[in-house]
C-alpha cells in the first residue's frame, strides 16, 4: 500500500468515525443538544479535526441522512425488480418496515428526530432520499393503472401508504407499544402490515 493509499484510507476511517459518533449522540441526546465539541470528545479528537471533514453539524446530519437513505434504497432495489406492481408494492412496504426494525437509529434520525433537514435539502442534492420516494411513486402509479387508488393522486396515495407503515415503525422505535409483549412487538408489526397488504391485494382482485 502506498503512502497516498494509506492516507486516503485513514481519512475515510476518520470520516466514518465522526459519522458514527454523531449518529449515536443524535440518537441519545437529540440533534439540538449535540455540539461539534461533543462529537469531538466522543472520538477523542479536537473540534478542529471535525472541521477538516465537515463544515458544520448540519453537514454531518446531511451525510447521515444520505447514508440512511442509501441503506434503505439498497435494501429496496431487488424488491423493485418484481414485475407485478401489486406484489412489488407489498414487498416494498415490507422492506421498509424491515429496514426500520434493522436500523432503528438511522430510521429515527431520518424520519422522527427534530432536525433542520428542510433547510439542508434546499441547498444540497438529496439523491438517495428522492430516489427512494420515486421508487415508491412509480410502483403506486403502476398499481393505479390496474385500478388501485384510482380516485387518489399518485403523490397522495404514496404518502398514505408510506405514512401507514411509518406509523407501525415509529410505534416500535419510540417504544409506544409497551402495552404489547416486548418480545412480540416486531412480529405483531409484521402481522399488522401483512393484514394491511392483504386488504390491498383483495381490493385489486
Amino acid at each position: 500500500m502506498t503512502i497516498i493509499d494509506r492516507k486516503l484510507r485513514e481519512k475515510q476511517e476518520m470520516r466514518a468515525s465522526i459519522l458514527e459518533a454523531a449518529k449515536d449522540l443524535f440518537a441519545e441526546d437529540g440533534f439540538q443538544n449535540v455540539s461539534i465539541r461533543k462529537i469531538a470528545e466522543k472520538i477523542e479528537y479536537s473540534p478542529a479535526t471535525i472541521y477538516l471533514y465537515f463544515k458544520d453539524k448540519d453537514a454531518i446530519l446531511f451525510d447521515l441522512h444520505n447514508e440512511g437513505f442509501r441503506k434503505l434504497f439498497t435494501r429496496q432495489r431487488d424488491r423493485a425488480k418484481i414485475k407485478d406492481p401489486v406484489q412489488r408494492l407489498k414487498s416494498l412496504l415490507e422492506g421498509y418496515l424491515e429496514f426500520a426494525l434493522a436500523e432503528p437509529e438511522y430510521y429515527d434520525l431520518m424520519f422522527m428526530l427534530f432536525t433542520p433537514l428542510p433547510k439542508i435539502i434546499k441547498t444540497a442534492e438529496w439523491r438517495y432520499g428522492r430516489r427512494a420516494f420515486r421508487m415508491l411513486m412509480k410502483t403506486v402509479a403502476e398499481c393505479q393503472a390496474l385500478g388501485l387508488f384510482r380516485e387518489t393522486r399518485t403523490e397522495a396515495a404514496s404518502l398514505g401508504l408510506w405514512g401507514s407503515v411509518h406509523g407501525l415503525a415509529s410505534l416500535l422505535i419510540r417504544q409506544r407499544a409497551s402495552m404489547l409483549p416486548e418480545t412480540e412487538q416486531a412480529n405483531l408489526a409484521r402481522e399488522a402490515l401483512s393484514m394491511f397488504n392483504s386488504n390491498l391485494l383483495a381490493t385489486s382482485a
